[in-house]
């Protein structure tokens, strides 16, 4: 059974699965903001008509949320935007990276007290919200994983082993996500338990090599973030792995958000500004349907195939939070 916002649900009623998405973030303080303007029905509305366009044109039937506590996760809208859009939503437990995240009062807390919280949440529920986590979310900064974000590694890692949920990371900048793995393994958390988010941030086909030959999951899960890396080194990339027999490790999504609060941090260049405002001008920046829209296409140029996609969106997510092994790699030259 996989927990979602609603309820628990057998893992073969996943279907097509966007494995790393939001609907909605806040960074420490924004709501402090006395210049911040937010409606709480307009964004759940939104929130509603783009997973709706998700679900009945793309046939997206799961969104992963995997929202970190302090960045304003919000499950209560998760269950609402739930019930009125169709779509399965699964949340998280788990911090930001300390750059950006890891609240003071738990900075204070020990390994053992936050992987207590982590549990709770998963077998009891976050806060009085009935509401269960379906993963564990590890963060960790650039270039290295801090001391601080290892505590919150360990912490994940008994959490695992308490509850047998698995883990999705953040990585920064393309950095430290076979040193997640390492600490992973020294746990005794298996390697296919493990899905390394954001490794597309990275443009070196060696450093995703790294990751999928020690047997974790990859996340090719910024598609669309031009700001960052390239769609067409991204394609590229993936379909060199699929070529490479490593389709069975790979999860597409798009990291997109339905709404945040405030200002986002990210400084960007004029450039990516002015891109940023063109897009929106034609509907397309804050489409979650980009994927299929426009990143498919791209991966079928490049000779991944529908029947390669299909397994990379629905046989992955659902052997991913399975728990079952990796299938035997078969190369594709």
């Amino acid at each position: 059974m996989v927990q979602t916002a609603t309820g628990p649900i057998p893992v073969e009623s996943l279907g097509r699965t966007l494995m790393h998405e939001h609907l909605f973030i806040a960074f420490p303080g924004a709501r402090f903001d006395p210049f911040v303007k937010f409606d709480r029905s307009e964004f759940i509305e939104e929130a509603v008509r783009r997973l709706v366009k998700l679900r009945t044109e793309h046939g997206v039937k799961t969104f992963v949320d995997p929202c970190p506590i302090e960045l304003g996760r919000d499950v209560k809208a998760m269950k609402e935007v739930s019930e009125k859009s169709g779509m399965q939503i699964v949340c998280t437990t788990g911090f930001y990276y300390e750059e950006r995240g890891l609240p003071v009062y738990w900075r204070a807390r020990t390994v053992d007290e936050i992987a207590e919280l982590y549990v709770r949440e998963i077998t009891h529920g976050i806060g009085d919200t009935g509401v269960k986590a379906g993963a564990i979310k590890v963060s960790t900064g650039a270039p290295v994983i801090s001391v601080q974000e290892k505590k919150f590694v360990d912490a994940a890692c008994i959490a695992h082993k308490a509850t047998g949920v698995p883990i999705i990371t953040h990585t920064t900048d393309g950095c430290a996500g076979p040193e997640q793995q390492q600490l992973f393994a020294v746990r005794g958390v298996p390697a296919h338990r493990c899905l390394i988010g954001h490794s597309c941030r990275s443009v070196d086909p060696a450093y995703h090599r790294r990751i999928v030959d020690a047997g974790s999951y990859i996340g090719f899960d910024q598609i669309g973030a031009f700001y960052f890396r390239s769609d067409d080194v991204r394609a590229d990339n993936l379909a060199k792995l699929v070529r490479q027999g490593f389709r069975a490790q790979i999860m597409m999504s798009m990291d997109r958000i339905c709404c945040y609060l405030g200002k986002f941090n990210d400084q960007l260049s004029a450039e990516h500004i002015a891109k940023i405002e063109y897009l929106k001008s034609q509907g397309l920046y804050e489409a979650h349907t980009y994927l299929f829209t426009d990143f498919i296409p791209m991966l079928h140029a490049r000779g991944v195939s529908p029947a390669d996609v299909e397994f990379i969106l629905e046989d992955n997510p659902r052997r991913f939070f399975a728990g079952d092994p990796l299938p035997e790699r078969s190369v594709n030259f």
